[in-house]
């Protein structure tokens, strides 16, 4: 896509709420940083909507390239319904990226959003020129599938504490863990104005299942994706087992792998100030 007049935007809180229709799907999708050339697609967690991605990890990356965040079918602003497998969101990425003109992305990943991008790389390795994985796994993944007993236990300690499951399922609940869940939190509500849709409960259990259904599948061929990727975790997930991340880093050739000590799924929430210039500098053109 060719370079356009308007404004750069670097702040997401600023980034204004788009919408494109496709494949009969209006998604919902928030665009900042320099436009031209190929894009950094960032594709969301579990539950997440557009207004869960990290300020200071795409604000980091907005500075120098063009970053898209978007809904998945079903999910936040965007119609539909969540389709029950995740080969089928890969499907409804490629639908999306496709709609916005583009034949090559970079993209970034956290946690489903990484199962799902190594389902589009494997059907579409010709599509995605560099890969961020983070919090996640390969298709097959040992205990991949223990992720509802998990996502719900945290949903109701957070319900019995008053706080975001977030703070469970991605920090550590020691002292340094409780302080960087909290922090990250409260950076989600930076934004004040044009705030996404919650998911609903309906669509959280679909996109559970589709989760339990890859964590029990065969193992794809992640050979097929040869362009460079970056791969990181905490050393403790309890949503997306840490070993995963090594296992993923043996399947694909010339992975890069960082493990952060003492942090669990959103390791890299938790050691933003660390990870963030890592993964712009990964990702500069």
């Amino acid at each position: 896509m060719t370079t356009t007049n308007e404004p750069v935007i670097t702040s997401y809180a600023q980034a204004p709420t788009k919408s494109i229709t496709a494949g009969g799907i209006s998604f919902a999708y928030r665009e900042l940083g320099p436009k031209g050339g190929i894009p950094v697609v960032f594709f969301v967690h579990l539950a997440a909507t557009l207004d869960n991605w990290d300020p200071r990890i795409v604000d980091a990356i907005a500075l120098s390239r063009h970053v898209i965040t978007f809904d998945q079918q079903g999910v936040g602003a965007s119609s539909g319904t969540v389709p029950d497998t995740l080969e089928a969101a890969a499907d409804d990425a490629y639908t999306f990226i496709s709609a916005l003109g583009f034949e090559k992305i970079d993209a970034f990943t956290f946690s489903m959003g990484g199962f799902i991008a190594q389902d589009l790389a494997v059907k579409h390795p010709e599509l995605i020129r560099k890969l961020v994985l983070t919090g996640t796994g390969p298709r097959g993944g040992k205990n991949i599938d223990k992720v509802v007993g998990v996502t719900y236990w945290d949903i109701l300690r957070a319900t019995l504490t008053r706080s975001d499951p977030k703070e469970f399922l991605f920090f550590d609940r020691d002292k340094v863990g409780k302080k960087a869940g909290k922090a990250f939190v409260e950076r989600l509500t930076e934004r004040t104005v044009d705030r996404d849709k919650a998911i609903t409960t309906a669509a959280l259990r679909t996109q559970l299942k589709a989760i339990v259904s890859y964590g029990r599948s065969a193992p794809s061929d992640l050979s097929v994706f040869t362009g460079p990727t970056l791969i990181a975790n905490g050393d403790n997930d309890r949503m997306v087992p840490s070993i995963l991340s090594a296992d993923l880093h043996q399947r694909i050739k010339g992975s890069e792998l960082i493990i952060y000590p003492n942090s669990g799924h959103g390791g890299i929430f938790q050691y933003w100030e660390k990870f963030a210039p890592v993964a712009a500098e990964f990702l500069a053109d």
